[in-house]
């Protein structure tokens, strides 16, 4: 799990949109993304200069039916 510390927030989103999420929306630091065919919405914060909470992550790699080793594959 030490692979998920420290990951910046657009990075994050970025790997969600290569995994096939489509970015809808960014309102007030949040990124809404949504995928073709599923009713799931991922919520990321975007707040400059601070890196996502490791738990709220996995909770959004959980969501998405992803692994945490899946996920690390499109962030690199």
């Amino acid at each position: 799990m030490t692979g998920l510390r420290n990951l910046k927030p657009e990075r994050v989103v970025k790997a969600f949109i290569k995994a096939g999420w489509i970015l809808r929306k960014t309102k007030s630091s949040h990124a809404k993304l949504t995928k073709e065919g599923s009713v799931t919405i991922l919520s990321i914060p975007i707040h400059k200069g601070k890196p996502i909470k490791i738990g709220l992550l996995q909770d959004q790699i959980k969501k998405a039916d992803m692994t945490t080793e899946d996920f690390l594959k499109y962030y690199k």
